[in-house]
């Protein structure tokens, strides 16, 4: 006698088998990032010379890491940086609404094959890799795969148990809704783009698409409409991470919705006949049921035929979406732009992004953080030329403003640091976070050294004292040789350099700022007790000297985290 099947329990088995999918495609998108490091950055920056190359770019990427999301927030992240212009940002985003449609392809051949023989292999292979270490990177990606494919073949299992088509209650309730109405099709759009915003995968709400589709139970334009709601959904998510993001982040993620609901509104308008196409080219009748394979594979065709037209319509209004985009996204008034001047240049607040890709921002950031302690350095040193007065004490005022911008900075990529560390990441990336973190606190200790000279300063001119002239030469003769390592120090911080410099010119300029200090300590002294000079002027003297050297010791810090020494 047969049983009825237990609805609940397979319920909860396909809901589990979601989840698995979820999981294995975020976890083969992030181990093929930590594959591909620093060449995704060099791709995306390298590959956008016109529109054409831009959206190949992004195709590319996407298809290679399987995530629009990930390609959107790299991307994103280098308008942010100034790597990438809005324009060739907007034509990468195209790109990589083209190559997720691949995902779609996978899924529908996972659903409709018996794909289990190649699942525990891939485990087996997976594990050794990870165990290797040397390779396990491959092996996370070999996991992801196995898990992403495991749960479509129990996606796919789970429905034919269900035994979907024969379940009275699921057909009338699909039946009750007319599929050639326009009202259904809005409706279900909306269905889709709630429930994309919802589980946060478009990946999750396409399998339940094609999963009911395939069995008979939903009709294909039913289907369609739910596959054109989660390209709206997967946008709103970007959106919502961007909000608290810059200026330049939230244009390039409401241009990807701008992108997705444009595309929708003009499928719209030719629904029936563009849907109808997409199937003729599987040999599928959209309106009537048909072999299983064939409706999965057509909802993937109708997927790629949506996005490859769509860009080959809106590639040719790339300048024009930019200058609808900042028309709605202005930027922020004067006050606000103030407040904005305090977050990361490198860094957007808000956006999801994976560990690898954070770990390039955050290099580019540190990088940043140096230049700007070199900077502020150099105003240090025109504070000494600027006579007592308003201009001297605004100079004053600014540096300590600027020490005090400086501690935020370190605090705010210390914070994200520490969010990065918290997620599954490479033994070279923990290295590399725990060398930013020695990095960014020596470079929060020259501010420190800038701010101490400046009050230094600031006391001998209050004092009325005056350096003599052979002072003068001298300090400007150590806060040139500080100046110097401070340049060398950005040029070891910036890793976009193509040769690597070593550490051995940091080394030689801290040994001659040490070497200079011991001189002029020594003169100096000489100079006090032959009544030369006063003892406050010494004093002052022996102070600014002393903060010199102790500068270029934070400086000479820095280059040795960098190389692990």
């Amino acid at each position: 006698m047969e049983t009825e099947p237990n609805m609940l329990l397979l319920f909860a088995k396909m809901l589990g088998a979601l989840a698995l999918l979820v999981f294995g495609m975020k976890y083969m998108s992030e181990s093929l990032q930590k594959l591909a490091g620093s060449h995704l950055r060099h791709t995306i920056a390298a590959m956008t010379g016109n529109r054409v190359t831009a959206i190949l770019t992004g195709t590319l990427v996407t298809v290679a890491v399987q995530s629009s999301s990930a390609t959107t927030v790299l991307t994103v992240s280098f308008v942010s940086a100034g790597l990438l212009t809005l324009a060739q940002a907007i034509s990468v985003i195209m790109g990589a609404n083209i190559g997720t449609t691949l995902t779609a392809w996978i899924m529908s051949a996972g659903v409709s094959f018996s794909i289990s023989d190649l699942v525990w292999p891939a485990f087996v292979v997976g594990i050794l890799l990870i165990y290797s270490k040397s390779r396990r990177s491959v092996g996370d990606f070999l996991f992801g795969a196995a898990f992403m494919l495991l749960s479509l073949g129990v996606l796919s299992s789970t429905g034919k148990e269900m035994d979907l088509a024969n379940n009275e209650a699921m057909v009338s309730f699909f039946a009750g809704f007319d599929s050639a109405s326009y009202l259904t099709v809005l409706l279900f759009l909306a269905i889709g783009t709630v429930l994309t915003c919802i589980l946060q995968s478009s990946a999750a709400v396409m399998a339940i698409t094609i999963l009911l589709c395939s069995s008979g139970v939903m009709p294909l334009y039913l289907g369609v409409a739910l596959v054109m709601g989660e390209n709206i959904g997967t946008t709103l998510t970007a959106n919502l991470a961007a909000v608290k993001a810059g200026v330049q982040a939230r244009r390039a993620a409401f241009a990807h919705l701008f992108f997705n609901v444009f595309g929708v509104l003009w499928v719209l308008v030719v629904f029936f006949p563009f849907v109808d196409l997409a199937c003729s080219i599987v040999g599928l009748d959209a309106a009537s049921a048909g072999d299983p394979t064939k409706i999965s594979f057509a909802l993937a065709m109708f997927h790629t035929c949506f996005n490859v037209l769509n860009t080959l319509i809106l590639v040719w209004f790339v300048p024009q979406i930019e200058r609808f985009v900042c028309m709605v996204i202005k930027e922020a008034p004067a006050d606000e732009a103030a407040d904005e001047q305090v977050k990361l240049r490198y860094i957007e607040g808000g956006l999801v992004t994976t560990p690898e890709i954070a770990v390039l921002q955050a290099q580019r950031e540190v990088a940043a953080y140096g230049e700007h302690s070199r900077e502020m350095f150099g105003h240090v040193v025109t504070l000494l030329d600027t006579p007592a007065g308003k201009e001297f004490d605004a100079a004053f005022d600014a540096i300590v403003a600027e020490e005090d911008h400086s501690d935020h900075v370190e605090l705010a990529i210390a914070d994200f640091l520490a969010q990065v560390s918290d997620r599954h990441l490479s033994d070279e990336t923990k290295g590399k976070v725990r060398t930013m973190l020695r990095q960014i606190g020596e470079v929060e200790s020259v501010g420190d050294a800038c701010n101490n000279l400046a009050r230094t300063i600031k006391r001998f001119r209050t004092a009325g004292e005056k350096f003599t002239e052979q002072q003068t030469t001298e300090v400007k003769e150590m806060m040139g040789l500080v100046d110097k390592a401070l340049a060398q120090m950005n040029i070891v911080l910036d890793r976009y350099n193509r040769r690597d410099p070593g550490i051995k010119e940091s080394l030689r300029l801290e040994n001659e700022i040490n070497a200079l200090r011991d001189r002029l300590r020594g003169e100096n002294l000489e100079a006090v007790n032959d009544h030369r000079v006063s003892y406050t002027t010494g004093t002052a003297f022996n102070d600014l000297v002393c903060e010199c050297e102790k500068l270029g010791d934070y400086v000479i810090n820095v280059a040795q985290a960098r190389y692990g020494k």
